[in-house]
């Protein structure tokens, strides 16, 4: 008697290939919330609430240029890693010797202070959602993003923080924009049309979202995806897309939330100290729920930028030792550097929001240093260091123009940024 079940015609080869690409979907998922989560941190909300109430619509541009930038940065550097299927700062090191060395210093530095300010931002964040005194809210932050990278399956925990996080953020800042009511049509306007640039805001806010190890977190934490090399660009292509995508949505809808409060007539108090630009905002529009909402995103975006400056930050600590390469060691530095920022964050006697602005220029005048370093290997060295994968020309021309811009905007930025940093 025939068996009338379905019987599959894929090969033995074909279902494991479809079991492992399965299997690797959370480490995918993870890597674009990763870039995502980190793009989007503390330091981006205080600098996007901070210009807008500064520059109203014309702010618009330097959301427009930050995604052009995030586009030809990301879409580079994830092809770039992957088809050599090595990290960031051994790659530097190859294309280079002892550049690697020199591009995870910098990281590791910008990745720190990036760090002091996710953490000031996760304080604030519990502040405003729970009342929770903003030095104690930082310190529970640290720890318990320490708590994570201790658990047993720290890679998976990740995956799924990150994720949840990530879309949370997004949906309670879709609803403030609503409430907020911004003037869209002149934003649309100034977004391609501004009245005003100020190019030291558009360094900052590209440091804030671009700059620093956000460069390379989604990109490091999609090689433990396993789906790299060559035969896997148009994968990592799509992932890398929908990481912009994610990023760039929540941009523009920030932008326009708090833009809705400016267009009103508010204005902020700069003289307070302890001010928080976006969280004065939010609770305007929304009264104190607005106070509680704001919390909520600004300490989702604290701890998922925690957790991701910091393990980046430790996968560039690797190109010293190879023993921090993957497994316990690499959760340990990562807890190590968590823990190093916090008592660095506890000493800092600046304003948490000082802070997380200063964070954002510091990263920008860092971003075109390593970005050279990996269009010299797109251009050059195909044949070696990227198994003899020919690169798209275009794809290297705009990565090459942003890489310069990036140049050019850090050389006219670092006064204006010197002055913010020391009160001058």
């Amino acid at each position: 008697m025939a068996d009338d079940r379905t019987i599959s015609t894929d090969t033995p080869s074909k279902q494991k290939a479809k079991e492992f690409a399965k299997s690797r979907r959370g480490p995918i998922l993870g890597a674009i919330f990763l870039m995502a989560t980190s793009a989007i941190g503390p330091g981006f909300i205080t600098q996007t609430a901070t210009f807008t109430f500064q520059m109203g619509a014309a702010f618009a541009f330097a959301i427009l240029v930050s995604i052009l930038v995030d586009f030809a940065v990301q879409m580079n550097i994830w092809r770039i890693i992957t088809v050599a299927s090595k990290r960031a700062g051994q790659l530097a090191n190859e294309a280079v010797p002892g550049f690697g060395y020199v591009l995870g210093i910098l990281i590791v530095i910008g990745g720190l202070a990036f760090n002091i300010g996710n953490i000031a931002g996760g304080g604030l964040g519990l502040n405003a959602m729970l009342g929770i005194d903003a030095k104690l809210g930082g310190i529970i932050t640290g720890l318990l993003a320490i708590c994570i990278f201790l658990w047993k399956r720290a890679g998976r925990i990740v995956d799924i923080v990150v994720m949840i996080l990530g879309v949370g953020m997004i949906v309670l800042t879709i609803v403030m924009a609503i409430v907020s009511n911004p003037p869209v049509g002149d934003a649309l306007r100034q977004t391609v049309l501004p009245d005003d640039i100020n190019f030291a805001t558009i360094t900052t806010i590209v440091g804030g979202t671009v700059g620093g190890y956000i460069t390379y977190a989604g990109a490091h934490r999609y090689l433990d995806s396993g789906l790299t090399g060559p035969e896997h660009v148009k994968a990592v292509s799509g992932a890398s897309m929908n990481g912009i995508l994610v990023t760039g949505i929540m941009r523009y809808v920030l932008f326009l939330a708090i833009l809705g409060v400016a267009a009103s007539g508010f204005t902020l108090d700069m003289a307070d100290p302890n001010l928080n630009p976006a969280g004065a905002a939010f609770q305007y529009a929304m009264g104190e729920a607005g106070l509680r909402v704001f919390g909520v995103i600004f300490w989702a975006a604290a701890i998922s930028s925690v957790i991701g400056a910091a393990y980046t930050s430790a996968t560039f600590l690797s190109v010293f030792s190879k023993k921090l390469n993957d497994g316990w060691p690499l959760r340990i530095a990562t807890v190590a550097f968590i823990a190093v920022s916090l008592v660095l964050y506890m000493l800092w006697g600046a304003a948490p929001a000082s802070i997380l602005v200063f964070v954002g220029g510091f990263n920008g005048l860092i971003l075109p240093i390593g970005l050279t370093i990996f269009m010299y290997i797109g251009w050059f060295r195909q044949k070696d260091l990227l198994q003899g994968y020919k690169y798209p020309v275009w794809l290297l021309v705009f990565g090459t123009l942003a890489t310069a811009l990036t140049w050019y905007m850090g050389a006219v930025s670092v006064g204006p940024i010197f002055e913010m940093i020391t009160g001058a």
